[in-house]
């Protein structure tokens, strides 16, 4: 325990605090990001597998390479008073009392950002658990904390981060999921402040947000750790969106994945278990779904396809194929890749003891060791856990010869068939009980207590290596189940094995959501259930309608009642299910450019609307409905047996019915009308939004060659079309499009089109929709030369440039080649008396 301050000093530009008890160090970051340690262990070690942005050498630069950013932080100043001293520097000022011993953080305006609770800020307990806590208010709301069950708010909850193979669970209670990702955004609700907090250590750990009460201190939370340091990087908004890009330029953002990693995923456990043939069932199937007019872009093969047969029986053994369902896996790559699917074969990083190449990945020394204890009652080797199919070993990513050897096997058993995607799963190495089983950790030693939550984030990375050494263009889609901070960097991840029901449906929208704000941008949740009974037809409809606003859409089961989940498995209901799909096609453009921000800025694709709307009191709470990218609001239908759909719109705002153009001003809830057909969808005013104008069955084979440009020119508006050839690294080489898009408001509206880059858009025709249900256009120019205004609805469908208001949609349509270059478009609605001109 920490009661008062000894010294204070700058050093080197960083602040040591000496108390009686820990020793305390600051360092400004950024302008915006503080980083205060409290050095339980004494040594200060450098040595971080999650940041990519660092102000000091770090042990392990090396194991980051280009990853890894050094900054130069700001310049630091001290005022040192008897009772106080001051640190100031960039927007930040850090005020040290003295005794009692308390840190507090404030940001220029002097909004109190953190404070230390006095007596409780740094401690270790008897069980060498260290604790943070943090002064609150009580009615402060906590977002974040990467994935979570239950509502989005996480106030007055305890929340565990300790990753689980958490097969079938409640989306609304199970704790803790698959996830180590300790960062989290408070809002004051008093002044609309948001501040984020990255506790940065891979210790299993816990949240208490408000929960506890106690007479002697007041309202707080507390960050409690199973080890190594309180090393906090405090980031300031005011935006969540602020502190979200902030916190993601610390850890990393996303890749910029193939297009086809947005199309439907298809995958069931169902046909990598078969007796044999299960290639000839997986082409089968996707000959189905075209057949059922519905696109689909990849298969993700279950672990299945490595079952052999052992001593115990037929037993999963990862980098092995069976020859009985596979006999020819590069033959069936290949028919695949001729139907435009990419197959991404399931990867686990456990080895049975009774796999068939034990010897060999014995021999290259590659696992996890026992721990000392465990060597003396049984000798020197490998650690033993809990696995599929029995006892045991799971291999050491913290060791450099490990990844290596895995990148070669790898290459050879999976990659080398004929793919560039990899689906890592089971990566929570929840299995080994014994905590203290020693992990190499580049050399030095450690516990795999310390370090099993970042083994999926380096085999990810090791995936990423080896998807790339073998194709030096191939743009890697890797996928992965678990996952700590910086997870982002490499892999498109799901919410897990989650359960069949309404509620899933439900709170996995919060999940996905809580995913979103700490970094994860491209994430989603098993449509129609992963574990239990087959869902009823409604349910499915409802879970497709929902997932395709998801960034990753899989159908993906393993029923309990021998099922087998499929878009087509209720014939009355697949034209609904089509229908989706189809949409999910045709939001392809503004998907994409959704991906191509989240790669550049962090910022979520789907987005809380408390984020969007930080203003806005009343929407604090709200998971049900959220935004995808600025312009569209989805509002999903997730109960049973729906007529209504109700919801509170954000004040402030205006928002358009996306089918029917009814306008809907913010600030009230509305009630609209709704079949097992709707899909909830509204757009907002200054919305701009890119479709593809014409039906996608493949986003691998297909192009976007009519886009159409919605537009709710309420207020201005502004949005990024990105564009490359999706496929190929060629855009790290400059090879993108990007069409700045630029709307003002007013009676003439005009739309500013501004390209940059090289790659040349396969875009032929631009057609677009420009929303104004009161009143048709007076006129309409295109770089300043008048479009033809055409009255027939056919002879529009015909005409090469001209202009038709549709008063049922409520909108103005304006078709026009699309130019290689710049477009200007300005539309008058300007009042004009045909009568007494």
């Amino acid at each position: 325990m920490s009661t008062r301050v000894e010294t204070v000093e700058l050093v080197d530009g960083w602040v040591r605090v000496r108390t009686d008890g820990v020793e305390v160090r600051l360092l400004l970051v950024t302008e915006d990001v503080v980083r205060i340690r409290a050095g339980f262990d004494g040594d200060f070690a450098e040595e971080s597998y999650s940041l990519v942005t660092t102000a000091w050498p770090d042990r392990l630069d090396g194991v980051l390479g280009d990853e890894r950013t050094r900054v130069t932080p700001p310049a630091l100043t001290l005022q040192d008073g008897a009772e106080q001293a001051v640190v100031t520097g960039g927007r930040l000022r850090v005020e040290i009392d003295k005794e009692p011993f308390r840190l507090r953080v404030l940001d220029e305006a002097g909004t109190v950002l953190h404070s230390d609770v006095v007596g409780l800020g740094y401690l270790e307990d008897a069980n060498g658990r260290r604790i943070h806590t943090s002064e609150i208010d009580p009615d402060d709301a906590f977002y974040g904390f990467g994935e979570t069950a239950g509502p989005l708010n996480k106030a007055r909850r305890l929340l565990t981060l300790s990753p689980k193979d958490a097969l079938g669970y409640d989306a609304r209670d199970t704790d803790p999921l698959y996830k180590h990702i300790p960062f989290y955004l408070r809002l004051d609700r008093r002044s609309r402040t948001a501040v984020g907090y990255f506790y940065h250590n891979t210790y299993a750990c816990d949240f208490d947000l408000g929960r506890e009460k106690s007479n002697y201190w007041p309202a707080h939370s507390r960050y409690r750790t199973d080890g190594g340091d309180i090393d906090l990087f405090l980031i300031a908004g005011p935006a969540i969106r602020d502190v979200v890009q902030r916190y993601t330029a610390l850890t990393g953002r996303p890749p910029l994945l193939p297009k086809y990693a947005l199309g439907y995923l298809a995958s069931s456990m169902y046909y990598a278990e078969l007796e044999s043939g299960s290639d000839e069932a997986i082409t089968r199937f996707i000959d189905i779904a075209r057949a059922e007019g519905i696109p689909v872009d990849g298969f993700q093969l279950s672990s299945g396809y490595c079952t052999q047969d052992t001593p115990a029986g037929p037993k999963r053994a990862v980098l092995t194929w069976n020859d009985r369902r596979f006999p020819d896996p590069p033959a069936f790559f290949t028919a695949m890749a001729e139907r435009g699917i990419t197959v991404s074969p399931n990867v686990k990083p456990g080895v049975l003891d009774v796999h068939p190449r034990m010897a060999e990945f014995a021999d290259a020394d590659v696992f996890v060791r026992r721990s000392a204890d465990a060597v003396a009652t049984a000798g020197e080797g490998p650690a033993v856990g809990a696995w599929w199919g029995g006892p045991g070993r799971f291999v050491d990513f913290t060791r450099p010869a490990a990844r290596e050897s895995w990148k070669a096997w790898l290459t050879d058993a999976v990659l080398a068939q004929g793919t560039t995607s990899v689906w890592n799963d089971n990566c929570e190495y929840d299995g080994i009980i014994d905590q203290d089983s020693v992990v190499d950790f580049e050399g030095t030693g450690a516990t795999i207590g310390r370090l099993r939550t970042v083994m999926a984030n380096l085999m990810c990375q090791v995936t990423q290596e080896a998807i790339i050494e073998r194709d030096p263009d191939a743009r890697p889609y890797i996928v992965c189940r678990a996952g700590h901070a910086g997870i982002q960097r490499y892999a498109q991840t799901w919410a897990g094995d989650n359960s069949t029901s309404w509620e899933s449906l439900r709170y996995n929208i919060a999940t996905i959501l809580g995913m979103s704000l700490s970094g994860v941008a491209n994430q989603g949740a098993d449509i129609g259930g992963f574990h239990g009974p087959a869902p009823d037809p409604e349910l499915l409809v409802r879970w497709v309608q929902h997932g395709i606003f998801q960034p990753r859409f899989s159908i993906h089961s393993v029923n309990s009642d021998n099922t087998v989940t499929e878009p087509w498995m209720f014939a009355s209901h697949t034209v609904y299910v089509r229908d989706a799909i189809k949409l999910r096609y045709r939001l392809f453009p503004y998907l994409y450019s959704l991906m191509a921000r989240a790669h550049r800025t962090g910022l979520p694709i789907m987005e809380p609307l408390v984020s969007a709307f930080q203003d806005d009191p009343e929407v604090d709470e709200t998971f049900t409905e959220f935004m995808l990218g600025d312009a569209l609001l989805v509002a999903n239908v997730l109960e049973p047996g729906a007529t209504t759909r109700s919801l509170r719109l954000p004040a402030g705002e205006v928002f358009y019915d996306a089918w029917t153009r009814e306008r809907h001003d913010g600030g009230q809830t509305i009630t609209l009308p709704v079949d097992l057909s709707s899909i909830p969808v509204l757009v907002r005013g200054g919305g701009i939004v890119p479709l593809a104008a014409h039906d996608l069955d493949s986003l691998t084979r297909d192009v976007v060659n009519e886009l159409r440009l919605v537009c709710a020119p309420d207020r201005d508006g502004h949005t990024v079309l990105y564009e490359d050839d999706g496929l190929t690294r060629a855009h790290e080489r400059g090879e993108y499009l990007e069409t700045d898009v630029r709307m003002t408001a007013g009676d003439r509206v005009t739309l500013t089109l501004t390209r940059r880059g090289t790659f040349r858009s396969p875009v032929r025709r631009l057609l677009l929709d420009v929303i104004h249900p009161d009143r048709a256009p007076f006129w309409v120019e295109a770089d300043g030369r008048r479009v033809p205004h055409v009255l027939y609805r056919e002879d529009f469908a015909m005409a090469d440039r001209g202009w038709y208001y549709d008063p049922e949609l409520g909108s103005v349509l304006i078709t026009l080649p699309n130019p290689d270059g710049d477009l200007a478009v300005t539309v008058s609605f300007e009042p004009f008396d045909m009568i007494g001109m």
